[in-house]
């Protein structure tokens, strides 16, 4: 019996950990933010929530940095 509750103990202080280290990541720094909106008569609406939502993306992990820069760089037209 008591090897069963020291296993329980031990799986529940590995989820712990492990959300530990969700949080930080969650909570870590970012690269470069999305650029700010440019004053009246900049950037598209459309081009700003695109930006955001590759921002979101590369935030997450889903886009690399050189992926993010490669789109904003096709949707600022450079």
């Amino acid at each position: 019996m008591g090897g069963a509750g020291y296993m329980a103990g031990k799986s529940a202080a590995r989820r712990g950990a492990q959300s530990e280290q969700q949080e930080q990541a969650a909570a870590a720094p970012q690269a470069a933010p999305a650029p700010a909106a440019a004053p009246a008569g900049g950037l598209d609406p459309a081009v700003i929530e695109q930006l955001k939502q590759l921002a979101e993306l590369r935030d997450s992990g889903v886009l690399t940095s050189e992926e993010f820069d490669a789109q904003k760089t096709k949707l600022l037209g450079g």
